[in-house]
């Protein structure tokens, strides 16, 4: 079986800014930039600046993040609702008003015509900010709902392969799954899904057997293993890195109770068995890049950043 190798094959610089070391122990450590959205800065460029700071090397690119740093027009912000997550670690969906719902799908209509501007050369641009800043982008997370056309699926593929990243990781169902195995099989690149710990739904990646059929939809078709988000679906990631390293693109890491419990916003007191996990990586030398997502509410007098270097201090004490 071939190995899903990230971590092995970084993308090369001609210029730029030295590489930023976050490997500890062997193991490739980065963050996805979803973790920076409570950054105080709307600048997009301050997530750049943010893993610099933190001293991240490796990004998992959220596709909006990318849009925006190629200069796509912002999408209007609205309030989450009251109540936190819903079951499965997803957020809840904030209730819109008819002027919400109308501003948005303006902005909506504004970004589809943008998209239609963009080619290889805009996401290479944006390949070159990580590049000169001294950080490796190895996948793109671009999120593929039911209700994409095939047209909205290759767009992402296209914008994976011109930022020269090695797989795509998204979170969706196992319905668009089989429909993105083919996909990715014509292009010849990996693709991780992620799980969340939405057990009831057997349309979505949570279950052993969710993740056994999407693997089997195709060759390019993996994992991208959420340790928290398994935890809490009460499932042991170790045991699962185990059988199926060859298959997993890369880790999320977190801390989360079992029995669907909540991330806890000090590492190490949950019930995720983050250093057995980091040990493995370490002892077996699988090369599987653990990307830092930070979920919890952010304590009061702190910062997404200073949590940030918080959660990295005690990756690095684990592999220590």
């Amino acid at each position: 079986m071939a190995r899903f190798a990230l971590a092995s094959a970084p993308l090369a610089r001609a210029f730029g800014a030295k590489k930023i070391n976050s490997k500890f122990g062997g193991v490739q450590i980065g963050a996805i930039t979803y973790s920076f959205n409570r950054i105080a800065s709307p600048d997009a460029e301050a997530i750049i600046k943010a893993y610099v700071e933190i001293g991240l090397g490796e990004a998992e690119l959220m596709s909006n993040h990318c849009e925006a740093l190629a200069g796509a027009p912002a999408m209007p912000m609205f309030p989450r609702p009251a109540g936190g997550p819903r079951p499965g670690g997803a957020p809840g969906r904030p209730q819109l008003t008819p002027e919400q719902l109308a501003e948005r799908k303006a902005a909506q209509e504004k970004l589809a015509a943008w998209r239609g501007t963009t080619n290889a050369a805009t996401w290479k641009g944006v390949a070159k900010k990580f590049s000169d800043a001294g950080i490796d982008l190895a996948l793109l997370c671009y999120n593929m709902q039911d209700s994409m056309k095939d047209d909205d699926i290759e767009y992402g593929f296209q914008m994976a392969k011109a930022l020269g990243v090695k797989g795509i990781t998204t979170s969706t169902t196992l319905t668009m799954a089989k429909r993105i195995a083919p996909i990715a099989d014509k292009h010849k690149l990996l693709v991780g899904y992620h799980g969340h710990d939405a057990t009831h739904d057997p349309n979505q990646t949570a279950t052993l057997e969710s993740y056994a059929t999407l693997m089997a939809y195709g060759k390019y078709n993996g994992v991208n293993l959420d340790i928290g988000h398994f935890t809490a679906a009460g499932y042991d990631a170790v045991a699962f890195i185990k059988e199926h390293h060859a298959k997993i693109t890369n880790l999320h890491i977190k801390d989360r109770k079992k029995d669907h419990g909540p991330n806890v916003a000090v590492w190490g007191t949950g019930d995720t068995p983050m250093k057995a996990v980091l040990q493995l990586l370490k002892t077996e030398k699988y090369p599987i890049p653990a990307n830092l997502e930070l979920e919890y509410p952010v304590p009061e007098g702190s910062d997404i950043i200073a949590e940030a270097k918080k959660c990295l201090a005690y990756v690095k004490s684990c592999l220590a």
